[in-house]
């Protein structure tokens, strides 16, 4: 499934964020993937996206600009494809 920012997501129960001074580190401890998180923005995000009914309410709640949403969306886009955040219901 291709990431759709209307829907809903969270963090992927699996993966565990460890703060850093440039963002975060994200382990999946299922498929043992390490991935970057490159700005404290984007940790905020990913932990805003379990409270909101889709990723754009996330971004908007935090007050992200609008013409900033393409490179969340896509840099969202690339976690769910690599599991660290997934779809909920």
């Amino acid at each position: 499934m291709s990431f759709d920012a209307e829907r809903p997501y969270r963090l992927n129960p699996k993966v565990a964020l460890r703060p850093e001074p440039f963002g975060a580190l994200a382990y999946h401890f299922g498929n043992r993937r390490l991935t970057f998180l490159k700005t404290a923005r984007m940790v905020e995000v990913v932990r805003a996206l379990e409270h909101h009914p889709s990723a754009r309410a996330a971004l908007r709640s935090l007050a992200v600009p609008e013409r900033e949403w393409p490179q969340y969306e896509r840099a969202l886009a690339a976690l769910a494809e690599s599991e660290v955040i997934d779809g909920r219901e």
